[in-house]
């Protein structure tokens, strides 16, 4: 009779997938939320990279940020399930051989030579292989435990190896509560929270643009806090560049490369800029639009010490998280390296320490961790043109309606940012009676710079329900267009309406 490979039982893979949990808890508790450490960065990566690109379309359309949430959340169970396995095989090895503690030191070797061999990060790798070897331990020498003792009796047997499999349970759930905190409350790496020489300068056009800014309850001013101001990234973990180690090379259709490094770059006069950026993925009234002051020196220079030829049709712009995107050549005429942000050095999730700023193009052109720029002499497609996106262009016109309040006096006040690339806004109408006729709203003041929203707002008395719709007009007469669109593959238009009551 031939010998059958045996079948885990049940209480073997719930020991199995909660040492699983424990080791991908060890490895955040040390390394949080990593891109170089953390077991779950390459995996969640891969996820991304194997995501067919009609579900990538379908999630950034519908889904938003949630659909970040999703594939995290799938790249965790990849991990937990992945790290599972050496603790069934362990498991089956130390009953064979009747070795109750082979189980929890042969897993706790395996992951952590595992992890250290793919992540590089020794001492997250060693927690994780301890967290997954003591859970084990806990399990095997206590269901061990329950089978040496009375077995006359199937409930006498059951009971207590269910109680312990409980108090394993309760044990991980605990430590992974710990491991999270611990994980989550470590220092960022790459964060700056270091001021700018020049923050007296910063400091004096932020005191003027919040002097600018409307008053109106429930919608932000013309400049965005730094935690405030939307994030959209290819991968959910962020990479932290070392600004000792970082350059940027201009290569391609070049008369010499130019290599820059960060002290090079911050050591010329620095010039601060307000520039808007606005999410090609985003809903035609979504709030991944904002303002920021950025600090950092104009990329024309640059561009004339390569010598950039004058065949020179497109530029590919490279960055630390492999992200690659092309646009005309003559858009980065204006472009800029910002090493700073609302009078702070930028920060990691903002593209730390360099990124690059496109005048009036989607905010997707405007690379983070950018490391190389490649002026070529065709047009090459970037990484969401092979997605079939096509939002590197000029942004959109757009008028935004966030805030809708009701005032002591019985009027109401709808009030937004509009916004429409290097174009400007000249002025934003409000209908409110469904488009037939408009009124100009009241618009705040210009910023210095020709990328830049402005404020909107309109007061007026309800007579019951009524259908508000607002539409910007830009710098040379052109109305926002009224025809609505989805977001792929060009970005949102159309009216913004909303229903106000009265």
């Amino acid at each position: 009779m031939r010998d059958r490979t045996p079948i885990p039982s049940r209480p073997d893979l719930v020991l199995a997938a909660l040492a699983g949990v424990a080791a991908v808890v060890g490895s955040y508790a040390l390394a949080g939320w990593s891109r170089q450490s953390f077991v779950v960065a390459p995996i969640d990566a891969a996820v991304v990279n194997a995501t067919p690109d009609v579900v990538v379309r379908y999630a950034i359309q519908y889904l938003g940020s949630a659909g970040h949430v999703l594939h995290i959340g799938l790249a965790i169970a990849i991990a937990v399930a992945g790290l599972a396995v050496p603790s069934l095989l362990a498991l089956a090895l130390s009953r064979r051989l009747a070795q109750p503690l082979l189980a929890p030191v042969a897993t706790g070797t395996i992951v952590a030579a595992l992890l250290a061999g793919t992540t590089g990060a020794l001492g997250p790798a060693v927690a994780a292989g301890l967290s997954a070897g003591i859970v084990l331990a806990a399990g095997t020498l206590g269901l061990s435990g329950t089978a040496a003792g009375d077995s006359t009796h199937p409930d006498a047997r059951a009971d207590p190896a269910r109680r312990r499999l409980v108090g394993v349970f309760l044990g991980t759930a605990a430590y992974a509560g710990l491991g999270s905190a611990i994980g989550g409350s470590a220092p960022k790496t790459g964060e700056a929270t270091e001021e700018l020489a020049t923050k007296s300068d910063t400091d004096e056009l932020l005191n003027d643009a919040a002097a600018q800014s409307f008053d109106v309850a429930g919608l932000g001013g013309l400049v965005t806090p730094i935690g405030e101001f939307y994030e959209t990234d290819i991968n959910s973990f962020d990479p932290s560049p070392d600004p000792d180690k970082w350059t940027l090379t201009v290569t391609g259709e070049v008369d010499q490369e130019v290599t820059l490094d960060y002290d090079e770059l911050t050591g010329r006069e620095p010039e601060h800029r307000f520039v808007t950026l606005r999410c090609v993925g985003e809903s035609l009234n979504g709030h991944k639009m904002d303002n920021a002051l950025w600090t950092g020196i104009p990329i024309a220079a640059l561009i004339e010490e390569a010598g950039v030829s004058s065949d020179c049709g497109c530029v590919m712009a490279r960055a630390a998280d492999g992200y690659f995107v092309q646009f005309p050549y003559a858009a980065l005429k204006e472009g800029f390296l910002a090493y700073g942000m609302n009078g702070m050095g930028l920060p990691k999730q903002h593209g730390r320490p360099v990124r690059l700023l496109v005048p009036g193009h989607w905010g997707e052109v405007n690379v983070k961790w950018i490391t190389e720029l490649e002026f070529l002499d065709e047009a090459v497609d970037g990484y969401w043109e092979k997605r079939g996106w096509h939002g590197t262009g000029p942004v959109e016109t757009v008028a935004k309606l966030h805030a809708t309040n009701e005032l002591a006096d019985g009027a109401v006040e709808v009030a937004g940012h509009a916004y429409a690339g290097t174009r400007g806004v000249d002025r934003v109408e409000v209908s409110t009676d469904g488009g037939d006729t408009w009124t100009d709203a009241e618009l705040s003041e210009p910023l210095p710079g020709e990328d830049v929203w402005r404020m909107w707002r309109h007061r007026f008395t309800p007579g019951g329900e009524t259908e508000v719709v607002v539409r910007a007009v830009d710098g040379t007469g052109a109305v926002q267009p009224e025809e609505y669109s989805q977001s792929y593959p060009s970005g949102a238009t159309g009216w913004v309406r909303k229903t106000v009551s009265g």
